[in-house]
């Protein structure tokens, strides 16, 4: 395989801006088979590869892609196919990184899912790859692409609800008793579990330890944190102007689910920023009265809540503080201290109420578009990699919070934990071999 700095060659080299991009995808799951739709509704992405470990999922994407893609059962083969100018990554959570380097120093514009890592410095790395060898790297967040999300971030910005001072977000949802704890046993003939681990420890093959349950373990994700918890936080950080938190508290566990996996199926987080709190949690094994909640940005004059059907803003009353303190029978009155006086003026709103309808399937569609058009302008594109890493970072603090049991303090501009160094070690882990020999010979 071919991973020099010859290989970075930009689009420019290729015959004419408005010419169609090759793609390849590495990865066909469930929001792999979501990409290949995006791509296929922009008319100047041809569908050009597809990469698996696992047979039928590499047919099944050879199929979506419209049977002209080229097959390839290991991505440095993809990687090393000069035909290919951009690839799409939607492999398990433990691949991103380091399939986004190898992409970016073979010369491929990168569109990656989220969350962007699996540790806190492989984020760096991206970045400093993806700039390194100018190469354009989308990350999954598809939100910023959501006009109705664009729309929201603007009026925050402008202080439409007045000066945010708190943000919620929740993810409920009951799916008791889990998965099952299925036992370990030999992989199925056509999946190529080795490539499958990659970087990942070596484990006895369990079939949760592949495809769409991989989220349940430490070796290839962050849980839900990491996994829906990027999502709002990309908001969070994008509307509110901020690189990252500079504390982040947070506890939970795996408290009911009856399977085998080992991230929390509840947790809950408390990201501390330098004018702002935000607060994050989930819920596996209940769904509550409110389910599936919706992201809450509270300001002085009223609270905005978002999601991907839409947002709307509800205004609070303008009243006199007096009248908002209660009043009992027999309360005192009169003598040196007097409490305040309440009056008869009737409250009234602070702002207008406003609401907007969102399209979820269009922002995949036009996150492809922005990511498309960048690999021809060379901009960077709207979910850039380094915001995308600093919202990961974000998540990952949750859990080494959760994993050593207190505040973890963070410097956002130097990326480093304050002040502990056994937390600290948590910000990177081993490769495993011959990986860790391919991610250093980078230099990164």
């Amino acid at each position: 395989m071919i991973f020099s700095n010859a290989m970075g060659a930009s689009y420019a080299r290729i015959a004419g801006a408005n010419d169609r991009v090759q793609v390849g995808f590495i990865g066909f799951g469930l929001i792999g088979h979501e990409h290949v739709q995006d791509f296929k509704m922009q008319s100047d992405a041809d569908l050009a590869a597809m990469s698996d470990v696992y047979q039928p999922r590499l047919e099944q994407g050879l199929a979506a892609c419209g049977g002209q893609a080229k097959a390839y059962r290991d991505f440095r083969k993809l990687l090393d196919d000069k035909d290919i100018q951009a690839v799409v990554v939607s492999t398990p959570d433990h691949w991103h990184a380091l399939i986004t380097i190898m992409a970016c120093v073979a010369g491929k514009d990168v569109y990656v899912e989220k969350p962007l890592t699996l540790f806190v410095k492989e984020g760096r790395w991206m970045v400093d790859a993806a700039r390194r060898y100018n190469r354009v790297v989308q990350a999954g967040t598809q939100q910023r692409s959501g006009r109705h999300f664009q729309k929201a971030v603007e009026m925050l910005r402008s202080g439409a609800i007045g000066k945010i001072m708190s943000v919620r977000g929740t993810s409920f949802r009951n799916i008791m008793p889990g998965f099952g704890s299925p036992p370990d046993d030999a992989p199925p003939n056509d999946l190529d579990y080795d490539m499958w681990l990659g970087p990942a420890p070596k484990r006895p093959y369990n079939p949760h330890r592949s495809l769409y349950h991989f989220r349940w373990f430490w070796d290839y994700s962050g849980g839900q944190m990491t996994n829906l918890g990027a999502h709002e936080l990309d908001v969070v950080q994008w509307a509110m102007q901020v690189k990252g938190p500079v504390a982040v508290s947070s506890s939970g566990g795996r408290f009911a689910l009856e399977d085998n996996g080992e991230t929390p199926d509840t947790q809950d987080a408390l990201f501390e920023y330098p004018d702002f709190t935000a607060v994050y949690s989930y819920r596996e094994a209940s769904a509550g009265r409110r389910g599936e909640g919706a992201l809450e940005f509270y300001g002085t004059k009223g609270c905005l809540s978002i999601d991907r059907s839409g947002f709307q803003i509800y205004p609070d009353m303008k009243l006199d503080p007096s009248n908002a303190i209660p009043t009992f029978a027999g309360h005192p009155v009169g003598g040196p201290v007097r409490n305040p006086v309440r009056n008869n003026v009737a409250p009234e709103p602070w702002i207008q109420p406003f609401k907007m309808a969102g399209s979820s399937p269009e922002q995949f569609d036009l996150h492809a578009r922005n990511f498309l058009d960048c690999i021809k302008s060379r901009q960077r594109p709207i979910a850039d990699v380094e915001q995308a890493h600093q919202v990961s970072a974000a998540c990952h603090l949750a859990n080494i919070s959760l994993r050593t049991g207190r505040k973890i303090r963070w410097n956002p501009e130097t990326e480093e934990i304050i002040g502990d160094r056994e937390a600290s070690k948590w910000l990177e882990r081993p490769y495993r071999k011959p990986w860790d020999e391919v991610l250093r010979s980078f230099h990164l």
